[in-house]
Parts: structure tokens; C-alpha cells; sequence
């Protein structure tokens, strides 16, 4: 069985093949809140990074697939973005920085609980006053499992994400399920959610 960043980046790699650079429904909804300095958290190909440069903002993406970043530093080279692509372990990643907007979608379930929740608390904690996360993750339902591999992974509670903002103002709170290969299903949950001043 292969790990998680495996089965990505031969993910990836397919994409880049077919040239499918299309946001996911889950960053479209993200995109209008991204402004100024943008921590892009587990960036995938980076397609959500590529559009908040394009629209002013200034990206810092981190992803741990190799695919992933190399062609992201690809496309901000040949395009002149303001993106900084870098793959890291996120698992053990510490952010130095504060943004105007953290953004983590489809990744924190793929860390066992304690590291989930740990890095749920740094990615808040970076945020500035005023600035806005924006949260995706699968949820208990889940019944898709393939993407997960031999490593721990953690399917958060329904209303996880919305208590561990409960002092924010949620702006945004959308459930989805999505059907997965073998009749099995994605159950998501996301979270925008906006930093009191």
C-alpha cells in the first residue's frame, strides 16, 4: 500500500499531463476571501496559489508532494507571480509568519488526531487580526479510504471545525458529500472563518 503523498503526486502528475488546472469547488468558494499575504497550506498543484497572485495577493504554498511544487515554482517562474513554493513535512511544520489569509483544504485528515489539531491551532494562531482561514476536511462518513494509504489519518467530527472557531465569525459553513469509486463517498466539511480584530 502506498502513502498519501504517493498516491498525490501520481495524482499530480496525471494532472500536469493533462494540463487540469481547474479549481475545486472547495478553493472557488475560498478564492473571494484571499487578500494581501496568503499562507497556502498543503497547495496540491497550486492552482488556488496561482489564482490569489494573479489577483495581487502574495502566496507562501507548502506541500509535501515534490510533483506538486516543482511544477507550482514552474508556473510562478514563467508567469512572474508572487508565489514562494516549498515542499516541507507538514506533519511538523512550524509557520514563522502571520497572514491576511491561511488556508488548509484537504489536508489536516491526513495526519493522526493530535498532529490534525496541533496544526489546526498554528494555522489559527497565524492568522492576523482582521484576516480570514478557510478550513476543508473530510469528515466521520467518510467511506473512501484509498487516498489515506498505510499512515494514520483522522476524519474530524461534523461540527469539529466550527467549535475550534467558536470565537470567530464564521462566514462561511458548507457540508458536501461527494460519490468515490467502489460506490463509497467524501464527506466534507468547511470553514471560512473571519479573525476578530
Amino acid at each position: 500500500m502506498t502513502t498519501s503523498i504517493e498516491f498525490f503526486d501520481r495524482q499530480f502528475e496525471d494532472q500536469v499531463l493533462r494540463g487540469q488546472y481547474k479549481l475545486n469547488k472547495f478553493e472557488q468558494m475560498t478564492q473571494p476571501y484571499l487578500r494581501g499575504d496568503v499562507l497556502d497550506f498543503g497547495c496540491g498543484l497550486g492552482n488556488l496559489a496561482v489564482a490569489a497572485a494573479e489577483s495581487g495577493c502574495r502566496v507562501f504554498a507548502l506541500d509535501a508532494a515534490p510533483t506538486a511544487i516543482a511544477n507550482l515554482q514552474r508556473m510562478a517562474s514563467e508567469r512572474g507571480l508572487a508565489i514562494k513554493a516549498v515542499e516541507a513535512d507538514l506533519r511538523s511544520y512550524r509557520i514563522e509568519d502571520d497572514y491576511d489569509a491561511v488556508v488548509s483544504i484537504g489536508l489536516l485528515m491526513f495526519f493522526d488526531r493530535d498532529t490534525a489539531l496541533t496544526q489546526l491551532t498554528r494555522l489559527k494562531e497565524h492568522v492576523r487580526p482582521g484576516g480570514v482561514a478557510s478550513v476543508n476536511v473530510l469528515i466521520e462518513g467518510t467511506t473512501f479510504l484509498d487516498m489515506f494509504g498505510t499512515g494514520p489519518y483522522y476524519l474530524f467530527r461534523k461540527d469539529e471545525l466550527a467549535e475550534a472557531f467558536w470565537n470567530w465569525d464564521i462566514l462561511v459553513e458548507s457540508f458536501s458529500n461527494s460519490d468515490a469509486p467502489n460506490s463509497t463517498v467524501k464527506s466534507f466539511v468547511t470553514i471560512i472563518a473571519q479573525r476578530p480584530l
